[in-house]
């Protein structure tokens, strides 16, 4: 078995120089390689510095008591009135600047329609809440609730011998990542039994998990799953412009004339398609064939079988395809086939913010007192 070098073919978008022998890799202008597991990207990359100086949040920023004041009386009736107001007792006022505290304390959350909390917090359905409420059995801050009442954080709500405190909550989404080995559906169910990658994936007590761009059955490599929708539909998305690197075992040579098709384009039956990057790898042969060559693709979307439709456009058959990156994940070299890594939540925040997506909202709910 012999092994000979070729050269890199001109490219459009340089990005990548990946060899399938040592997997070196360079992302958004960063060198990594292969053994590097998680994101690429690190957090100086961030739009907020993480225990930097932060610019003061909106409400700190507002002036207070600059504007004029309505309804003046004069200093005497003013002291009339004073005397005459019934003075707040000493448990309310401890328990009016507990609730200042906690909305202080809290993330920033606006207030939402009682039902709603409630319902989320697992107390029942928004019309039985809401039937509660009519009822009269329901108080907010020892008042009996109306309809179209809205409750913020730091607010107690009373109901059926329970006290509640309304708190907000940033929900939690899980991300990992997979390595898919050939023979495997990424599907959640299959009418012939087959297996899928939902098998050796840890269940999830909140959502479910999201396969971020499918790999067909004959495809391996880096499979990234979330249980965060959001993240899910910006990250496949075409307009979200997510690449995809992919290692391609091709039989035989592909001509020069070929591989530059394959990079200014290829009509597909959906259209057209082509490698935004594209280098040549190791090249295998013996005295009885014409052997096997390498190459690092990459793709700017992710239609159905669109790398094998690709190489088989200009007559090249695929022995072998590994999906290596997508996007600023890269698939660590560590991970075998069928085991999974779960990302920490400061990588999760990355990927959102690699996408353009702000921090996870604010949700109130209640926890018992």
């Amino acid at each position: 078995m012999t092994s000979k070098p070729r050269k890199s073919t001109k490219k459009t978008n340089k990005r990548t120089a990946t060899s399938p022998k040592t997997a070196s890799r360079t992302a958004r202008g960063k060198k990594t390689t292969g053994s590097r597991t998680s994101t690429s990207r690190t957090t100086a990359t961030t739009n907020s510095p993480i225990g930097g100086s932060k610019r003061p949040s909106k409400t700190a920023r507002k002036k207070t008591g600059t504007g004029p004041k309505r309804g003046r009386s004069s200093s005497k009736d003013a002291s009339t009135s004073r005397n005459s107001r019934t003075k707040p007792t000493r448990s309310g006022r401890r328990q009016a600047g507990a609730r200042a505290e906690a909305r202080a304390a809290a993330p920033d959350a606006g207030a939402e329609r009682l039902q709603k909390v409630m319902s989320r917090a697992g107390l029942g359905a928004r019309r039985k809440i809401e039937e509660h409420i009519e009822a009269g059995r329901i108080k907010v801050n020892g008042k009996v609730a109306t309809l179209g009442m809205r409750a913020a954080v730091g607010d107690r709500i009373q109901f059926e011998g329970s006290n509640y405190e309304v708190v907000g909550e940033r929900k939690t989404h899980k991300t990992l990542i997979y390595h898919k080995p050939e023979g495997e559906l990424t599907t959640r169910s299959d009418p012939e039994n087959r297996r899928t990658v939902f098998d050796n994936l840890p269940p999830v007590r909140d959502g479910r998990w999201i396969a971020i761009g499918r790999l067909d059955i004959n495809t391996a490599g880096l499979l990234v799953l979330t249980t965060d929708g959001e993240l899910a539909n910006r990250m496949m998305h075409p307009a979200g412009q997510v690449d995809r690197e992919y290692l391609c075992r091709i039989r035989g040579e592909v001509s020069d004339a070929d591989l530059q098709r394959l990079l200014r384009g290829v009509e597909l039956e959906d259209g057209v398609a082509s490698f935004s990057d594209l280098v040549i790898g190791e090249h295998t042969a013996d005295e009885h064939t014409t052997g096997h060559t390498w190459y690092t693709v990459t793709i700017m979307e992710g239609r159905n079988r669109e790398v094998r439709r690709l190489w088989e456009a200009v007559g090249a058959q695929v022995a072998r395809l590994k999906r290596v990156r997508f996007g600023p994940v890269f698939l660590p070299a560590k991970l075998r086939p069928g085991q999974h890594e779960e990302l920490g939540a400061k990588d999760h925040r990355i990927l959102r913010e690699d996408v353009g997506l702000k921090p996870t909202p604010v949700e109130l709910t209640l926890k018992r007192v």
